[in-house]
């Protein structure tokens, strides 16, 4: 199966998109902690991504808050529940991790909850960025605790004080969610 790749440029930073006739595989910050090379296989096609950079650029305009790309989940079912609870965290809001583990039926597994969002596929997509840890401890956001505070500025609507408005906490609704394997 072909593998499709291309860089586009973003208020965080330079992204690389990754993906298949499938779906998108993966978003990696190039200028994060862990910058990605494509591999020698994948091949470069910007227009393989037309949707999910157009899209990408209406969220960062402020004129997106949520997206409707294909994506192709590489990970555990435990994963793939978080990452669908995160998915549902509304445009601005912050969840804990307790308030997500609560919600998968799992209220001690908050660490497990940490790593499986520290392992999201596709920041912004699914906003990993919108969840904290109960203690309020800075979480360690995949493409670096700058981005994380930019991306909540963004959505917050301010550009400059980052310390001014703090986007408001709200419980995650513990709502029957069906999964697909």
């Amino acid at each position: 199966m072909t593998i499709q790749y291309c860089f586009t440029d973003s208020p965080v930073g330079r992204l690389l998109l990754v993906g298949n006739h499938q779906g998108l595989l993966k978003i990696n910050f190039q200028d994060g902690h862990t910058p990605m090379l494509p591999e020698s296989n994948w091949r470069k096609d910007a227009a393989f991504f037309m949707t999910a950079i157009i899209q990408l650029n209406e969220y960062f305009s402020g004129k997106r808050k949520k997206f409707s790309i294909r994506l192709n989940m590489d990970v555990t079912d435990f994963q793939k529940q978080v990452l669908a609870l995160t998915s549902r965290i509304p445009y601005g809001e912050i969840v804990s991790y307790s308030d997500i583990a609560k919600a998968c039926g799992k209220p001690k597994a908050i660490r497990a909850v940490g790593i499986a969002i520290s392992k999201n596929p596709f920041p912004i997509l699914i906003p990993c960025h919108r969840t904290e840890h109960v203690t309020k401890k800075t979480s360690d956001f995949v493409g670096g605790e700058n981005y994380k505070t930019i991306l909540l500025d963004l959505e917050k609507g301010t550009n400059k004080d980052f310390d001014e408005v703090s986007p408001r906490k709200i419980p995650l609704e513990v709502k029957a969610v069906k999964f697909s394997a």
